[in-house]
């Protein structure tokens, strides 16, 4: 057990980490961070915009960046994206700075809720399964070894999902009050 004042969510894209982290942070009472959301305003454009400028390497620097930022707050909910655990730093400091919650989505799972999705740009183009797929098999080891709790996907609506969550962090997060 991670007893920590922060509960952090990892996943995949399309997992609900911004959804359900929104409840969860409304549940817990904890100010909501997503750091996709950060890096937009920081940058003063959308994300895919950054990633056209400055390529993925300029993006994770920015990610790296803000999720240093963000992890450092006392008594927060942090969504970060979903490729955030790619650097090894980001994956101590989340360990380090807070409960994590790894929110894992099967393919199907992730091709349903992003099929009218545009706006990520590392699905761009063609062959979004096969995308889904890659970026899976690297980034599933490493939101294992982060996570203190996974929560395992399931087809149901939002408000079921957190209900779940809550159910299961409930269960094991050691949430420690202010020092």
């Amino acid at each position: 057990m991670n007893p920590s004042r922060n509960l952090f969510i990892v996943g995949p894209t399309g997992a609900g980490k911004t959804s359900i982290g929104r409840r969860l942070a409304a549940h817990y009472g904890l100010p909501f961070v997503d750091l996709d959301q950060e890096i937009e305003q920081h940058c003063g454009v959308p994300v895919s915009t950054v990633f056209e400028i400055e390529g993925e390497a300029g993006f994770r620097q920015r990610e790296s960046q803000l999720l240093d930022e963000c992890s450092r707050r006392d008594g927060v909910l942090l969504a970060t994206g979903g490729g955030a655990v790619l650097d090894p730093l980001n994956r101590q400091r989340l360990a380090e700075r807070g409960y994590v919650v790894w929110l894992e989505a099967s393919i199907e799972q992730q091709l349903e809720r992003l099929a009218r999705d545009t706006k990520r740009p590392l699905l761009a183009g063609e062959d979004r399964r096969g995308k889904l797929e890659a970026m899976r098999e690297i980034r599933a080891p490493l939101y294992r070894d982060v996570a203190d709790l996974i929560v395992h996907g399931e087809h149901e609506n939002v408000a079921t999902a957190t209900e779940r969550c809550i159910a299961l962090i409930d269960t094991h997060w050691n949430r420690t009050q202010a020092a």
